[in-house]
């Protein structure tokens, strides 16, 4: 739309370009809902299980494919159920000393404690954390962090939270940084979907506060 708030790291796609162009747009430090998924393993002439868009962003198809493969790892996997997450989430969270009903809350937004899903930003698991976020997380907690792995995808999205929190001017700030990034969130303020995040994941935390 010539409306459009222009983000850095989107193409313009210019009417009679090929028609394979496709908009980029660089993620933040997670994509907030996982895509809808399909049983089995898609056949060269199905849809893949996770497809390349969401929430009106289209995602290059580098991303998407590495989207797709880390899908069909986490089915190889024995994945914990919600309940258990959940108290894997909550236990992590004092350890690291993160609130957790905050915690909680993200956790409950990005994935529904859900281990077993990714988002076409190929942001992976019950934290929803895409590979440069968990890069960074890894260097903050000292060793190599595995996404795939339900504790250590849950470890780089604290870690990740309670950076965040400490960083930002308010907890507002810190909540909606988690989606958009915090160089985004302090550059550019706040974009409609991470208003609409930020107030989802605030309810939320006062839920699992109570």
């Amino acid at each position: 739309s010539p409306n459009e708030v222009l983000r850095p790291g989107r193409t313009l796609v210019v009417p009679g370009a090929a028609p394979d162009a496709a908009p980029e747009h660089r993620a933040g430090a997670a994509a907030s809902s996982p895509a809808p998924e399909r049983s089995g393993t898609a056949a060269p002439d199905e849809e893949p299980a996770v497809g390349d868009s969401f929430a009106g962003r289209q995602y290059p198809r580098e991303v998407v494919d590495s989207a797709n493969a880390h899908h069909e790892q986490l089915r190889s996997r024995a994945v914990p159920p919600p309940a258990q997450i959940r108290q894997m989430v909550e236990a992590t969270a004092r350890d690291m000393g993160v609130d957790p009903a905050l915690a909680l809350a993200h956790a409950s937004q990005e994935s529904g404690f859900r281990h077993d899903v990714v988002s076409p930003a190929d942001a992976v698991g019950t934290m929803q954390v895409v590979p440069a976020a968990n890069d960074w997380a890894s260097a903050m907690v000292g060793r190599d962090l595995d996404l795939l792995d339900p504790q250590d995808n849950i470890t780089a999205g604290v870690a990740i939270i309670r950076e965040l929190q400490d960083r930002a001017p308010d907890k507002a700030t810190g909540i909606g940084a988690y989606y958009q990034g915090l160089h985004g969130v302090t550059t550019y303020g706040m974009y409609s979907d991470t208003k609409a995040y930020v107030k989802a994941v605030s309810a939320q935390e006062r839920k699992f506060a109570q």
